[in-house]
């Protein structure tokens, strides 16, 4: 019986993943709560499972007296000179109990107790797995929707992606792989819950860190990102080895990496790779990008920005719905003021003759008439 005990605990142990002397103090506990229910709820009712051999000892503790009241409690001192004579002279006395004498519901109390730990234990192993992987990347299979939410298999548990937390028009089917950041591991009644975005700015950063050697290696540094999901990305990046192009490694051989990056977005969201600056007007024209700036003017205490830009330029800096330039007052933590360039529109009034210039020409036309 004792080995076969220590098999199930340490196959238990195995597919659960649930160290073997959790499980030996939950079945420790299962087992004294039905020693002790058999007992008549006697507390002097105690259980011991070796960790070793797993052998099991259910002893009922009883202290020595000259006269005995109780029964159940006490033992006197002549029995215990006949039985227990190695006890002679101690308070109390160590009385062997049959375990087979548990009975059927005594047995049905042990099995649920010990699924109830069990399942408690694995519980805590889960959440404390992934509680520690908040802020990380994670995959896993599509299993079904329900309530706007998607299950993600996840291996020992399941992740849920709302719908709300997927990107514009995404649709996901059961089977689908699917990766998303974990954005939180909440541990409720009913188990680890653990929540999963794909809308998060700290997606791309993490998709970056997997594609990008450099920032694993702490060569290269992503100091901030902002996004509109589906929209545009833009992301600033950094070198602590001025041997290393920042935007060059992020965005790899003919752009393969913010590729990978982009494909794994549905290839319908902008990145924008930028080099941050610690000069807050050259970081603003490169936030700006992919639009050409000819002029900025900082408010800095004010944490303003004119920025001025050619008319073919302005659609640009603005981007879609105002979101390029939203996205760059976001990075750069200025208010953005757009200010189209009227230099052309002035050269053409200067190539075209004033009216005071018509008036001399029109008296020296008269004159040669006359």
């Amino acid at each position: 019986m004792t080995k076969e005990l220590c098999h199930v605990i340490d196959q238990l142990s195995r597919e659960k993943g649930i160290e073997k002397e959790i499980l030996l103090n939950a079945l420790e506990s299962a087992l004294l709560s039905a020693a002790r229910k058999r007992y008549g709820d006697r507390t002097n009712v105690n259980l011991t499972i070796d960790s070793k051999t797993c052998n099991i000892d259910v002893y009922e503790t009883k202290k020595i007296v000259d006269k005995v009241l109780d029964k159940d409690l006490e033992i006197s001192n002549a029995d215990v000179k006949k039985s227990f004579p190695g006890s002679i002279g101690k308070e109390s006395v160590d009385i062997p109990l049959d375990l087979q004498d548990f009975g059927r519901i005594a047995a049905q109390t042990a099995k649920q107790v010990i699924f109830q730990k069990v399942r408690e234990a694995e519980r805590d192993v889960i959440y404390n797995e992934f509680k520690g992987k908040v802020g990380q990347i994670l995959s896993g299979v599509v299993l079904r929707k329900e309530k706007n939410n998607y299950y993600i298999n996840i291996g020992k548990t399941e992740a849920i992606l709302s719908q709300s937390e997927t990107l514009p028009g995404e649709n996901l089917r059961r089977g689908d792989t699917v990766r998303a950041y974990i954005e939180d591991v909440k541990l409720t009644p009913r188990g680890p819950v653990i929540l999963v975005s794909r809308t998060n700015p700290h997606f791309i950063a993490g998709l970056f860190k997997m594609e990008v050697p450099e920032i694993n290696e702490g060569l290269v540094v992503i100091k901030d990102i902002v996004r509109e999901p589906g929209e545009r990305t833009k992301i600033a990046v950094y070198s602590t080895n001025t041997s290393i192009d920042p935007v060059g490694a992020c965005v790899g051989q003919k752009g393969i990496r913010v590729q990978t990056v982009t494909d794994e977005l549905g290839g319908q969201e902008k990145i924008d790779v930028i080099q941050w600056n610690k000069d807050e007007r050259l970081f603003l024209v490169a936030a700006l990008s992919p639009a050409k700036i000819t002029e900025v003017q900082l408010d800095v205490a004010a944490k303003k920005a004119k920025v001025f830009v050619d008319e073919e330029q302005a659609p640009l800096a603005i981007g879609s719905r105002g979101v390029n330039v939203n996205l760059a007052s976001r990075l750069t933590e200025y208010n953005i003021d757009i200010v189209q360039n009227l230099k052309k529109t002035s050269e053409k009034q200067e190539d075209q003759p004033t009216a005071e210039v018509e008036e001399v020409k029109k008296e020296k036309e008269q004159k040669t008439v006359n």
